[in-house]
């Protein structure tokens, strides 16, 4: 029988979620560095959320600095009484010169790219933007010092599509080519444990708390 690896000593759990619901998902434009705040499904995610963590004896909870993932942290620190800390290297992948665009305009206008996009995503620079391996460097930073921060605690850190992407490649030691194996659905909440600089994932992708305000639509990955 096989049995969960043993990382010893302390454990720190960290709840790592994508924000809510924007009208720009809905819409499928890009969102990067534009804040752009939770529609209503979006709220309604955020309350979810923090329903289904009630009883994770949250310690301290860690956003980026733009609206959709403030918001969708703020039912949760109102449950836990604490205060929502921004983090620079959480930030949203700068997507350049694509950012504001719908996602058609972006396939015609930058065909050869996009294509890329879909093929090869660790080989994009974005116009004017950033590459996977510079949002992969700066937020893998950014949660390491989280959980050396925070030994035995819970933390819940909410970001966004592509920084949960590529910080799940790292956690599983592989690639950004893998970019696109990874799905991450707006709400979604992933488990991951922390000990002698080790990390676990134990969940990924969990959406059981949304069913309840599921409207039955296909959510692309987007």
């Amino acid at each position: 029988m096989m049995r969960k690896r043993d990382v010893g000593g302390l454990v720190t759990r960290v709840y790592l979620v994508r924000h809510g619901q924007t009208e720009w998902n809905k819409n499928r434009i890009f969102r990067g560095r534009i804040d752009i705040p939770l529609n209503e499904k979006g709220h309604r995610e955020a309350e979810a959320i923090a329903k289904a963590l009630k009883d994770r004896n949250i310690d301290a909870i860690y956003t980026s600095p733009l609206r959709r993932s403030i918001e969708t942290a703020r039912p949760a620190a109102e449950f836990f009484d604490l205060e929502i800390v921004c983090v620079p290297g959480l930030i949203d992948i700068s997507y350049g010169d694509w950012e504001g665009l719908p996602f058609n305009e972006v396939k015609k206008r930058y065909k050869n790219q996009y294509t890329k996009w879909e093929k090869r995503p660790d080989l994009v620079r974005f116009p004017q933007g950033e590459t996977l391996n510079e949002v992969r460097g700066r937020s893998f930073c950014a949660m390491k010092d989280i959980v050396k921060e925070n030994p035995g605690k819970s933390v819940l850190i909410i970001p966004h599509r592509v920084i949960n992407k590529v910080l799940l490649c790292a956690i599983l030691g592989i690639g950004n080519s893998h970019f696109w194996e990874i799905k991450q659905d707006t709400g979604c909440i992933n488990l991951i444990e922390y000990s002698s600089d080790a990390f676990v994932l134990s969940l990924m992708n969990d959406t059981c708390h949304l069913k309840a305000i599921a409207d039955g639509t296909f959510q692309p990955d987007f």
